[in-house]
């Protein structure tokens, strides 16, 4: 497949995407949904693919959503509409996107996903749908533009880490790392970094001996536990949220700001909070 956001191979029963934009952090722009989608779906339906590991070249997983194109960039774009602006636009695009993430929750072959460096913003949002995530202890995941400009449009938090957990996270928008993480119940492992490549490869071999078929039937009954407790309709709630989130007054001042200082500076005066 001629991809141009990230990278696809088989090696015996082990398929492994790599999201591959690092000189911005693999921060997400149009087509990576699409092609992860894409990805996911053509090694779940390769009768020799037991497992997928969804990695991220570079420095890190990924950063969330690339805000020099969404934000730093003057003027409309396809997550930032004049005023007044149109809910449905916005859900369209996001609710594709959405569904393209979702395509990892879908598929009948278990997702590993191997965090190094930051998953932060929608780049939680990828890892968070995956079936097991195993991060390096000195990573971090996150979620920040709760703070101004975002829902998590997977909305994986409250099932991962229940209530509690979830409002600390997203009321706040802190960052945490792999080790307080694992301690939560929101990832399965963290680990040193330099043994993160051996510990999910280690893994991925363990679930690789299973039948396809089992491993099938398994994430169907677990997956299925989470959509009779309302994912679909959380989920939707949560993407028309976060279009809503970018077109308030404040989400407003900070796509101006961003224009005006450039996102990194915007970005760190929201986060500093105050």
């Amino acid at each position: 497949m001629g991809f141009k956001t990230i990278r696809s191979r088989v090696e015996g029963r082990v398929a492994t995407i790599t999201l591959n934009r690092p000189e911005r952090l693999n921060a997400i722009v149009d087509p990576m949904p699409r092609e992860l989608r894409e990805a996911v779906e053509a090694a779940d339906a390769d009768p020799e693919v037991h497992v997928i590991v969804l990695e991220g070249a570079g420095k890190g997983f990924c950063g969330g959503y690339d805000l020099e194109v969404y934000a730093q960039h003057p003027g409309p774009n396809p997550g930032v509409q004049s005023m007044p602006w149109d809910p449905t636009v916005d859900l369209r695009m996001m609710g594709g996107n959405t569904e393209d993430f979702m395509a990892i929750w879908r598929s009948l072959t278990p997702v590993v996903a191997k965090v190094h460096g930051a998953a932060v913003a929608g780049g939680s949002d990828i890892a968070l749908v995956c079936d097991l995530v195993v991060m390096a202890e000195d990573a971090v995941i996150g979620y920040p533009p709760a703070r101004v400009w975002g829902v998590p449009t997977t909305m994986m938090w409250v099932y991962r880490v229940g209530v509690e957990q979830a409002k600390r996270l997203l009321l706040t928008g802190d960052l945490i790392d792999g080790v307080e993480a694992a301690r939560i119940g929101l990832v399965s492992a963290a680990v040193p970094a330099a043994q993160l490549d051996e510990h999910v490869a280690s893994l991925t071999e363990r679930i690789a001996g299973v039948p396809r078929n089992q491993l099938a039937m398994l994430k169907t009954v677990v997956n299925q536990a989470y959509g009779n407790m309302g994912l679909a309709s959380t989920q939707l709630l949560a993407t028309l949220f976060d279009g809503v989130a970018r077109h308030t007054p404040e989400g407003v001042a900070f796509k101006q700001r961003a224009e005006d200082v450039g996102w990194r500076q915007a970005v760190s005066e929201r986060d500093r909070g105050g």
